[in-house]
């Protein structure tokens, strides 16, 4: 039996983990330039160190998701924070460029694997009314681990020194990875674990209607599936990571080839979900609130990872920062975002989608200040008088990631928690490669442009940043007030259904 004790503690553990392997998303771009220099890395191979990663991470989600969902995800946790912890080790002992970016593309295919259990946990430890409270830790998870990234890097570096530091970016990783897998050991549930069955409530604490079970389909991996999603997913994603190193336009025939594979897919599945449990179940995409969810955070990811991106190459190419100095500058974003995940945690069975609107407006208002200020403000001094702005941007992240994760997740069956979540996380995965192909396009165009005016540059990118989260911000808008209209519809049904019993 998993008692209230024990299921924090497990949410604890795999958050944790969860943490480390959203860390190295962003921990990386900091220690580049020594690693280059350590290493003698080519521009190309730099790209795969950081790029790789995310391209693994992102190709793993939806069928490691599956997986846990068919087998039970305790175990393939374990496996997947083993994978992760045994690949960060391989990273920092790496001798030569090739050893390394093998060691990152395992890497991320591990933070593949552990990331959509941690989302399946909670649906599976929490009931829809209860989780508020872990998604919201799981937002500023999110939230705080791509924030905090560069300061960390910036700290481990600037402790180590530059031709060692970078190694200890990924040294870091082993003791809290072994910690990690004794503790999953012992707090995680197996495969039958859970809330107690009892009648289950939405968010807002209203019974969640149940639709009859119908015939049973048979539990099947979906190999053919999985082939034809992950191929989908690596075409449109290799064109996206690889941007500023495929030279020419040949390399964007890739995403029309992608979404081909992507439309079989979906064939595929609607035909093999008629008999076999399907990897993705289409019928999720039936109710709004998981769809436009998705979309919500597919588009702010493109969105809000740009700024830590052209930001730090701003302020260390740009300025002249060292690393720890980058890292300390984007720090209000980090704290914003986590004070406000938590709060955001707690706020959501009573504001709904709203509170995601709210979130999105203080983004885009933070990032237009940020505009402003670089404008106005020359130079060092720019970069304090920006972390006002940047810490109302942090706050507005803070009330849209994990908000937005409890609201797309809350009428998902526990018995499809790991691919739904991770269909979410792939989104987020490609949006986050769309951002900053898009962003750093224009970032290094205007750059050329300019004759190296960095100010100039940024200022193009963060533009590239708003635009991404206002039309996400219209996505949520479009979702509020699809949801007053049925609240008005029910409201009127029930006038007539009241009116009819007093006059019979």
């Amino acid at each position: 039996m998993v008692t209230d004790a024990n299921r924090w503690k497990a949410m604890s553990v795999a958050l944790v983990a969860g943490f480390m392997t959203l860390l190295d998303v962003s921990i990386v771009n900091v220690a580049l330039p020594s690693i280059r220099t350590d290493l003698d890395l080519s521009a190309g191979e730099l790209q795969w160190v950081l790029s790789g990663y995310a391209l693994t991470f992102g190709l793993l989600l939806v069928p490691a998701g599956r997986f846990g969902d068919a087998r039970g995800r305790r175990n393939v946790f374990i496996v997947g924070v083993a994978l992760f912890t045994l690949s960060s080790a391989a990273a920092g002992l790496a001798q030569s460029a090739l050893f390394l970016v093998v060691a990152r593309l395992i890497q991320g295919a591990a933070a593949g694997v552990v990331n959509p259990q941690v989302s399946g946990l909670i649906q599976q430890l929490f009931e829809p009314r209860e989780r508020g409270r872990p998604f919201g830790l799981l937002g500023a998870t999110i939230g705080v681990s791509t924030a905090v990234g560069p300061l960390l890097g910036g700290l481990l570096i600037a402790l180590f020194g530059a031709e060692s530091g970078w190694r200890w970016i990924f040294y870091i990783n082993v003791p809290i990875g072994v910690a990690a897998i004794v503790l999953a050991m012992r707090y995680l549930p197996g495969p039958v674990g859970g809330p107690a069955k009892r009648e289950s409530l939405d968010p807002a604490g209203v019974p969640v209607k149940r639709e009859s079970p119908g015939p049973a389909k048979r539990e099947s991996l979906d190999p053919v599936g999985v082939l034809l999603l992950g191929t989908s997913v690596l075409l449109l994603l290799i064109p996206l990571v690889q941007e500023r190193e495929w030279h020419g336009p040949a390399k964007w025939l890739l995403i029309p080839a992608g979404l081909a594979v992507l439309a079989g897919f979906l064939v595929w599945e609607r035909r093999h979900g008629r008999r076999d449990t399907p990897v993705i179940d289409l019928e999720l995409f039936r109710v709004r609130s998981y769809a436009l969810g998705a979309l919500i955070g597919t588009l702010y990811f493109a969105g809000f990872p740009v700024i830590f991106f052209t930001y730090t190459l701003y302020l260390q190419n740009g300025l002249g920062l060292s690393a720890l100095a980058s890292g300390l500058a984007v720090t209000p974003f980090a704290v914003g975002a986590a004070a406000a995940s938590a709060l955001g945690g707690r706020l959501v069975a009573r504001s709904g989608r709203p509170l995601v609107v709210t979130g999105l407006v203080m983004v885009a208002a933070g990032l237009g200040a940020t505009v402003l200020v670089l404008a106005l403000v020359a130079g060092r001094g720019g970069v304090w008088a920006a972390t006002v702005p940047l810490l109302l941007a942090g706050l507005g992240s803070g009330l849209v990631i994990s908000p937005n994760q409890t609201l797309t997740l809350a009428e998902v069956p526990v018995k499809r928690a790991g691919s739904a979540g991770a269909v979410l996380q792939t989104g987020q995965r490609i949006g986050t490669a769309l951002g900053i192909a898009v962003a750093g396009t224009v970032f290094f165009a205007r750059l050329a442009d300019s004759g190296n005016d960095w100010v100039h540059a940024l200022r193009a990118a963060l533009f590239v940043s708003i635009g991404f989260v206002l039309v996400a911000l219209v996505a949520a808008v479009i979702d509020v007030l699809a949801s007053k209209r049925e609240s008005q519809r029910a409201s009127a049904g029930e006038r007539v259904h009241e009116t009819a019993g007093r006059s019979g």
